[in-house]
């Protein structure tokens, strides 16, 4: 079957137009979900479709479909360069470094992941918009905003032009240059170049970035398998002592390999991620010979594949055993007596869950992964994975939830959808490199590299911000028309600004585009109608698996580009964040899943995601029996001709194209213009382009405000000179300076949601005992409150040291309370809260009440020159001034709110 824009577009119109009437005849049920809008909606069944479509199809189809030409738009500029060869040799080294040599054996040598076809060059993008150059150009300025891009794609498909209308938002957003590796053919992808080729190249990209940027200046970012990608690479940068960048963005990254966290073994339900991973038509390049079948390709028997080599007396039934066999790739042997763990090397005994599993549950060298299901051992030979053998999935490199540690890197933003199945893991990792101490690997995974028991206490913790979105899918960004996505791309460029000032230490100009980028435009079709994005309320929410819980009210807001960044507490930044970018506290630890596993539970295959891959798997090897059975046969000539070998005991993955290198091997093929990727691409930069147009049109207008005396106090006369002085041009007044305010430094006071009162005390009581005064924003808040006197015309309030100038309402971080105190301080300890704790409040009871208004002449009669007068230490009651030693009145009510208006 052809595999094109057409057949393509004929395959997945039908799920459009059901989703399009389905949407509406069933909108009670999508009720508070992101697919309530549309266009997401519309987006998720559409993705959903096109990949069960190209399941059956090849993977060189796939890939050659995701790699097609898309031109840019005229706003955009594009520049292609090729990444010089010190640079590729350097990435080499690095990464041979970070194996060592018992790593560089387990991947099967240290040249051939190095090899290229004949004539391949490694290139790069570089995209930036029009506008932003034009304005550099003019300045001689060189760009101090460079985002390194990865995109994903399961590590084995998807392109820089697929993902071009993605980058084209961030570089606008950001107002920075994105580099991102070209992408034809050239692009090394598994399964034909498996782990450690595509590491490679990625590291190579940022070496070439170090010669012609500082460090500072260029931050990493990279959605799902380029998110752990990323992660990889700032692992080797740390370990190596390359310079690290600014900070990373990881939206939804594939981490663990394994699939050994809870929400993989979900529904599914609201991402558009086959549960059962990726199945495809089988081709050369997969899946790969399995074990038993290199055993019969080098023995060159073709019959053997087939099982025509059985004695001619066998039974039809052993010979339909032995050709079954041959295509499914695994085999179920029956269990008749219970195993132990003690049976099993693989597993470590007295572990949680691991050891109380018989099998080979764990994945390492030397042996197939089994486990049991239902009674049977199930054995699996056929590789799961594209980008990397059975052997090799639990690898740190290719799952960085493994890591050792993930601390001492530089700040990081993850971003994982609510609904998507791999949420657990992202989650995981966020906590793991925010308190490496907390989250070590299993021993199983320290006895086999003993030199990471070191390396868990020898970095410093990871600032990060991470953000869980209500329900959305597996990288939402994808979906840039819909809202939900707008406010993704917002946060993501409000993360990168800050981390880049914070960096350069200097100011970052970035775009305010809020007046001009219009969220939710008539095209959403918010199916919801009871809810208002402007109007943070409170609901109950409707995340699943603890990730959030109880109802919340939300005080704030998905920043735009440009808004002070939160603090870190302890490290982190924790977020919840519904479809309409209204921001809640995500859940305690104690309740989100993925961090309630036992280490020693992280890399263990499990029984619920094997299930459902046999189960597809079996539909397809029966589907497709005829066509796997030619691919062995194949194989099996091209043996016989012979293949170029590296020597030096190199052993490439059976999968990849070095191990089956030739002269007779194929050339690359050249990109052709997709129609129904630039369609797709269109309709992903639409919001830009329509963004654009309205700078332009703002550009070119001049506003005047009229000012009545109705508007304020403070209006001039409506014909005075000053109120039609027309503003400044808007195109300045869209850029605002970010920086850094110390976001980072709260995270070393060491204070979160769980330290109780009595830490907080504490820390206060050892701050005042160094600094002999506690400071504004230091755990405890505010420490000034100050006296105000009720007359207007009064004098300014006077409190103890003589300040007049203090405001007349408490504050907090600068922000006036909405409410004012019945007296004076002059101890800098105190705050809004511990004064009516410790009653220096002025207390009314029931029986006084009619002398509240007796309360406020005397304070506009002078109380506040009495108050000096009395001293520090006194306390009124009622209007009267006692002394220290007398005995308060019973607190029945207190006056905390009282204000003149």
């Amino acid at each position: 079957m052809v595999y094109n824009t057409l057949t393509v577009a004929t395959a997945v119109t039908p799920t459009v137009i059901e989703t399009y009437f389905s949407h509406y005849l069933k909108r009670k049920s999508l009720h508070e979900k992101p697919t309530a809008h549309i266009s997401y909606h519309e987006g998720l069944s559409l993705v959903r479709r096109f990949l069960y479509y190209a399941s059956f199809h090849t993977v060189e189809e796939l890939q050659n479909f995701t790699a097609q030409w898309v031109p840019h738009p005229r706003w955009v500029k594009v520049d292609e360069v090729t990444l010089p060869e010190d640079a590729i040799i350097k990435a080499a080294h690095a990464v041979e470094a970070q194996f060592g040599h018992r790593g560089i054996d387990k991947v099967g040598g240290r040249r051939w992941w190095q090899w290229r076809r004949e004539g391949s060059v490694l290139q790069a993008e570089w995209i930036e918009m029009r506008g932003d150059y034009m304005i550099r150009k003019q300045s001689g300025d060189k760009g101090k905003r460079v985002m390194l891009y990865v995109h994903g794609g399961a590590y084995f498909f998807g392109s820089v032009d697929e993902h071009r209308y993605q980058m084209q938002r961030h570089a606008r957003k950001l107002k920075a240059k994105v580099f991102a590796r070209e992408s034809c053919s050239r692009y090394r992808l598994a399964p034909q170049f498996p782990f450690p080729c595509g590491l490679h190249d990625c590291l190579a990209a940022y070496m070439y970035l170090l010669t012609v940027q500082d460090p500072s200046n260029i931050i990493l970012a990279g959605d799902s398998a380029g998110g752990g990608m990323v992660l990889s690479m700032l692992v080797i940068m740390r370990d190596r002592g390359i310079p690290l960048p600014a900070g990373a963005i990881l939206i939804s990254p594939w981490v663990d390999l394994t699939h050994s966290f809870p929400s993989v073994a979900g529904d599914n339900s609201l991402d558009y991620i086959p549960a059962h991973g990726f199945m495809h038509r089988p081709s050369a390049s997969w899946p790969p010979p399995n074990s038993d079948d290199m055993e019969q390709i080098a023995m060159h028997a073709v019959e053997a594949v087939v099982g025509e080599d059985l004695p001619r007396k066998s039974t039809q039934q052993q010979r339909r055993e032995a050709t079954q066999n041959a295509i499914q790739g695994f085999t179920v042997e029956h269990v008749t007596e219970k195993l132990h763990p003690e049976h099993n090397d693989a597993n470590p005994a007295g572990t949680e869950g691991a050891g109380t599993r018989p099998g080979n549950t764990i994945p390492g060298a030397g042996h197939d992964l089994s486990i049991m299901l239902d009674g049977k051992m199930v054995t699996l030979k056929d590789q799961i994975q594209m980008y990397a053998t059975n052997q090799l999935i639990s690898h740190p490199l290719v799952s960085p939830a493994l890591q050792p540690s993930l601390g001492g890197l530089p700040p990081l933003l993850i971003m994982t959808g609510g609904g998507e199945v791999l949420r657990d893991e992202q989650i995981y990792i966020a906590h793991k490199a925010a308190d490496p101490s907390k989250y070590p690997p299993g021993e199983m995974y320290l006895d086999e590299y003993p030199e990471a028991r070191d390396t868990i206490a020898k970095w410093k913790p990871t600032d990060v911000q991470l953000q869980v979105w209500d329900d959305l899918c597996h990288v939402a960004p994808t979906l840039s028309f819909t809202r939900p996505a707008k406010y993704m791309y917002r946060s993501i460029a409000q993360f990168g600004a800050w981390a880049l000032a914070r960096a350069q230490k200097t100011g970052i100009e970035i775009q305010d585009d809020d007046d001009v980028s219009i969220i939710s435009e008539g095209s959403e079709n918010d199916t919801d109608s009871s809810s208002d994005p402007k109007k943070p309320r409170q609901y109950q929410t409707t995340m699943h698996d603890g990730v959030a819980q109880g109802q919340a009210v939300s005080t704030e807001k998905v920043g735009k580009s440009g808004d002070k960044l939160p603090p870190f507490q302890s490290h982190m930044i924790r977020q919840r964040v519904d479809r309409h970018g209204n921001i809640y506290p995500l859940g305690p630890a104690s309740l989100l899943p993925g961090l309630q596993m036992s280490p020693n539970e992280i890399g263990v295959i499990k029984p619920g995601p094997v299930r459902k891959w046999l189960e597809a798997k079996t539909q397809w090897d029966n589907k497709f029996a005829s066509e796997k059975r030619k691919v062995q046969k194949q194989r099996v000539i091209e043996m016989a001709r012979g293949f170029e070998e590296f020597g030096d005991d190199e052993v490439p993955p059976p999968s990849s194209l070095a191990r089956r290198r030739g002269k007779d091997m194929p050339k690359e093929a050249k990109k052709t213009k997709s129609m129904g990727l630039s369609l797709w691409s269109s309709w992903g930069s639409s919001h830009d382009e329509k963004t654009i147009g309205r700078e332009e049109k703002a550009d070119k207008d001049v506003d005047i405000t009229t000012v009545t005396p109705e508007h304020g106090a403070n209006a001039g006369h409506v014909n005075s000179n000053k109120a039609h002085r027309p503003l400044k041009s808007r195109s300045r007044s869209r850029s605002r300076i970010v920086t850094d305010e110390g976001q980072t430094t709260s995270s070393n006071n060491s204070v979160d949601e769980n330290t109780t009162a009595a830490e907080l005390l504490q820390k206060r009581e050892q701050q005042t005992s160094h600094t002999g005064a506690t400071e504004d924003g230091n755990f405890l808040s505010p420490s000034f409150v100050p006296a105000r006197s009720r007359d207007s015309s009064s004098k300014a309030p006077i409190d103890s040291t003589g300040d007049t100038t203090r405001p007349s309402r408490p504050t907090a971080v600068g922000v006036t309370l909405p409410f004012k105190l019945g007296r004076n301080l002059d101890t800098r300890s105190a705050n809004a809260s511990t004064i009516t704790l410790t009653s220096h409040a002025g207390v009314v009871t029931p029986k006084d009440e009619d002398q509240g208004s007796k309360l406020d002449r005397e304070a506009n009669n002078g109380l506040e020159g009495a108050r000096e007068a009395v001293g520090p230490e006194t306390v009124v009651a009622n209007g009267r001034v006692m002394d220290a030693s007398e005995t308060r009145p019973g607190v029945e009510r207190f006056e905390t709110a009282h204000e003149i208006l």
